[in-house]
């Protein structure tokens, strides 16, 4: 199992800590693979990009115009955190559904 997220996010952390087997990546230090990203942004759409953000808040117009995959290769911390990936499983976000589907309580 893999997390993608960032090793100072709050909610990274706690799913981190919940899923001790799990391994992280620090998607600002080693990225996401393109494929991983394309294979997220076609089972979540627009919910991929954190639009409550300091970084979405900081971009221009224009650079919030930009498709969603290239928008988050060049600024890897305007996704939502955390990108779960279990064999052919996705989750994004830890939330009640996501560690119900994974076994978990908070």
């Amino acid at each position: 199992m893999r997390v993608y997220g960032l090793k100072n996010c709050d909610t990274c952390r706690k799913a981190m800590k919940a899923l001790p087997e799990a391994e992280l990546i620090d998607v600002r230090v080693d990225g996401v693979p393109g494929e991983v990203l394309a294979e997220a942004q076609a089972r979540f759409g627009d919910k991929l990009v954190n639009t409550r953000s300091t970084t979405w808040r900081g971009l221009s117009e224009e650079a919030r115009a930009t498709p969603p995959l290239e928008l988050l290769a060049a600024h890897p911390a305007l996704m939502k955190r955390p990108l779960i990936v279990d064999g052919d499983a996705m989750y994004l976000g830890w939330d009640k559904a996501t560690q119900g589907a994974l076994g978990v309580s908070a």
